[in-house]
């Protein structure tokens, strides 16, 4: 049995991730860190996790906790992670760390749009970004794991073939995003308070989203060279899910079909990724509570730019469900189990 730890487990996904691992029969959860909640049971946080009513909330001290595991999730806030990962991974344990701390290669690039020193540049080198579906060979092996974005999972997905392949005009690429509330986090702000929320539609963080660099960085991976893109973020009155809308030129003459055709070619084999075919275009509802990422589109003959639609529940695809996928590829185990579960309907 697999030996389990979540650091910072009060947030929307720490929740999430004992509500995902609850369905996995190869874990055992031995422990579980919340600074507000040290010393209560989680049942008592989360009602609806009665299946933990033995487990209790605790601080987070390393030295405590460092040898309880196999392996950590950390669920902590940007720049909280650094240190609790760099000591666990010195104590040969491995990590998957959900915070943004080593997602992006250049620690000046982070510093600068996070706010934040980075305390551990010689680890970036080190930590794995766990996109199965790009880096599943190297999560295999990995002992860090730098666990994804939300909207840069659902924007990389679809575009990943085409730039690896030529087909666009990198220059030209324009992304909408737009995502429930619970992706600002479990957190008392007004601004995402239900009546400033509620029959509200906005744009917010327009052309400084810290999300940006992590997109350009992986996009730019894909293409051979450095990426530069237009990322405008919106606010949903909805609890959870992300549904981008992309755009781009194309230096090939494709059709649609022919787009999916290469979208198909791509994810072929891979287990949590849908694509629509000609006509069809993902919504929020087709992926609410699971782990799959829907992908459509479409050729406008008119203009003879691409449009791609990805959906992804942002907790899940977007964070706690993608790091037990990286959890289940690290140790050997069905990449899919405890992640199987289908849409909620309605």
């Amino acid at each position: 049995m697999l030996k389990v730890f979540i650091c910072g487990g009060s947030g929307y996904t720490g929740s999430e991730l004992l509500r995902i691992l609850a369905l996995h029969d190869e874990v055992e959860i031995v422990g579980v860190t919340s600074e507000k909640s040290a010393g209560i049971k989680v049942s008592e946080i989360f009602p609806a996790f009665f299946i933990y009513k033995e487990l209790k909330f605790e601080s987070l001290q390393i030295e405590k906790i460092k040898s309880r595991a196999d392996v950590y999730f950390l669920a902590l806030p940007h720049g909280k992670s650094q240190q609790v990962a760099a000591e666990l991974f010195q104590a040969g344990k491995k990590v998957i760390d959900l915070s943004a701390d080593f997602r992006i290669k250049n620690a000046s690039i982070y510093e600068q749009w996070y706010k934040t020193q980075h305390l551990y540049p010689e680890l970036l080198k080190e930590a794995v970004y766990g996109l199965p579906e790009i880096y599943r060979e190297q999560i295999k092996k990995a002992t860090l794991i730098a666990n994804p974005g939300c909207y840069p999972t659902s924007v990389i997905l679809p575009l990943y073939p085409f730039l690896k392949n030529k087909l666009i005009e990198a220059s030209t690429i324009i992304i909408d995003s737009c995502s429930g509330v619970s992706g600002a986090g479990r957190k008392a702000e007004i601004s995402l308070n239900y009546c400033e929320v509620n029959e509200d539609f906005r744009a917010y963080n327009v052309a400084k989203h810290r999300h940006t660099p992590e997109i350009e960085q992986e996009l730019g991976f894909a293409f051979g060279s450095s990426i530069t893109i237009d990322f405008t973020t919106h606010l949903l009155p909805l609890n959870r899910g992300i549904l981008s809308t992309i755009y781009a030129s194309m230096n090939k003459d494709l059709s649609t079909a022919d787009a999916i055709e290469i979208l198909r070619q791509q994810y072929q084999n891979e287990p949590f990724i849908q694509i629509l075919p000609e006509g069809e275009i993902p919504g929020i509802k087709h992926v609410k509570g699971t782990n799959y990422c829907y992908i459509g589109t479409v050729v406008n003959p008119r203009t003879k730019r691409l449009i791609l639609v990805s959906a992804i529940d942002n907790l899940v695809k977007g964070a706690s469900g993608q790091a037990v996928q990286n959890m289940n590829i690290m140790f050997g185990i069905d990449e899919t189990k405890a992640l199987r579960s289908l849409a909620l309907s309605p």
